[in-house]
């Protein structure tokens, strides 16, 4: 289900880029939220995939409880994204509700129309967001895993990889030496 809400997102950002072109094309003053939606875009959509996704496919694949950590607070971050986002502050590149509804009073309805519905994925994406967040809670709480279990996790990943230990050596080292 995470798979298909990332798809999601990644559709709600292309989208938010048309209706921000639109926006653009019947306002020139609006080019900063067009050019803000493109780097939104290109940003957000492999970040989403990279940040939240792939720590949370790790996390059940392989039972880790770092791994939930991660996804709970980069997905938490997430969330305050879609929220703002789904507002729509003008200025900020997002198509959210406050930047369509202002569209209204200039007599732009084509345009008011395509920013309500990218508002209305951003408000879809916030509320399944707030849903997958509380059900993949439900099943880390379900296996009886801990932030304790996960910082032994960090500290056992951490401390066997060869090229921690190589760094970490030589810096000790060389403060051993320089003194």
């Amino acid at each position: 289900m995470l798979y298909y809400l990332w798809m999601l997102h990644s559709v709600t950002l292309f989208l938010n880029l048309l209706a921000c072109l639109a926006w653009f094309l019947v306002d020139s003053t609006k080019g900063v939220d067009f050019g803000l939606s493109i780097l939104w875009f290109i940003i957000f959509t492999p970040c989403a995939f990279i940040c939240w996704y792939r720590p949370i496919y790790k996390a059940f694949r392989s039972d880790n409880s770092f791994s939930f950590f991660v996804f709970f607070f980069v997905f938490f971050c997430q969330i305050g994204i879609y929220i703002i986002q789904l507002v729509g502050i003008p200025g900020l590149g997002d198509s959210g509700w406050i930047a369509a509804l202002s569209t209204l009073k200039k007599d732009h309805l084509p345009v008011s129309i395509i920013m309500m519905v990218v508002a209305g994925f951003f408000t879809l994406c916030a509320v399944l967001s707030l849903f997958l967040l509380k059900r993949v809670h439900s099943l880390y709480r379900r296996t009886g895993a801990s932030f304790q279990q996960a910082q032994e996790e960090f500290s056992q990943g951490i401390f066997s990889n060869r090229t921690f230990r190589s760094a970490a050596s030589s810096a000790a080292r060389g403060a051993f030496q320089g003194n």
